[in-house]
């Protein structure tokens, strides 16, 4: 199976990081959170990514094509003009990666990647900016299930400001980090079938407008129930947050 990623987007809400840089490469313990990611597909069996490039997408190339250095010990010969790879570490990944515009929407970055999905039954989808442990082989096996064209992991939001304990008027106390609001949301690790693709008009298309809401109004969207931990990458703070969590040694998504 095959997993797509949106990394093409301009990350504005996280601009501190992204000025030279797509937000899917800010980097959280020192890899691009793209390879947490993929890491987490990885240890779920997937292995063949395809990754929607667009603002400075050539960032991207550059480090997949340098990534067989990055994972090695190498001996340069210099004189020879020669390189020797000793222990290398790389994954057996195979990484395929498409333009699909600089400003083309959600939408219209996947309706770009088509002709590479058109003989796959089914594929995983997902955004480039953000962590959870959700359990990507039973998403895969409860969408063969229940046999629809799409399904969502449907999540609890993180609480992004601490809460008052109240009675009445009276303070009784702070919670620092409470519960989200109660109600599910898209958590973005999909899994598709190619068919949605033909919902999607153009670069302009949003795929959390017209194509998700038209999978939800035909009875197409199934949704996956997640409890655990997920958290998106939108601000400075979130990325502090998912960099304290890496240095605690025993971060929720590292499955590896």
């Amino acid at each position: 199976m095959k997993a797509v990623i949106l990394a093409g987007g301009m990350g504005t809400r996280i601009a501190e990081e992204t000025h030279l840089r797509p937000k899917p490469m800010i980097e959280i313990g020192g890899r691009p959170i793209l390879w947490h990611i993929m890491k987490l597909y990885h240890g779920h069996g997937i292995r063949d990514f395809i990754i929607c490039c667009g603002f400075r997408g050539y960032v991207i190339k550059e480090y997949f094509a340098n990534y067989g250095l990055h994972m090695s010990d190498i001996t340069f010969d210099l004189a020879n003009n020669s390189l020797q790879f000793h222990r290398q570490s790389a994954e057996n990944w195979r990484v395929t990666l498409v333009d699909t515009g600089e400003t083309s929407l959600t939408g219209g970055r996947l309706k770009r990647v088509a002709s590479y999905l058109k003989d796959e039954e089914a594929f995983c989808f997902t955004y480039g900016d953000g962590l959870c442990d959700v359990d990507i082989g039973a998403t895969v096996r409860f969408h063969k299930q229940h046999g629809r064209l799409a399904t969502v992991t449907a999540v609890r939001p993180p609480a992004r400001f601490g809460a008052l304990k109240l009675d009445g008027n009276t303070v009784n106390g702070f919670i620092e980090k409470p519960e989200g609001e109660g109600g599910f949301i898209n958590g973005g690790f999909f899994v598709l079938s190619p068919r949605v693709i033909d919902r999607i008009e153009d670069d302009n298309s949003s795929w959390e407008g017209e194509p998700l809401t038209g999978l939800a109004e035909d009875g197409e969207l199934q949704a996956f129930m997640h409890e655990g931990f997920w958290q998106p990458m939108d601000t400075l703070r979130d990325k502090n947050l998912l960099e304290s969590m890496w240095s605690s040694g025993n971060p929720p998504w590292k499955i590896w």
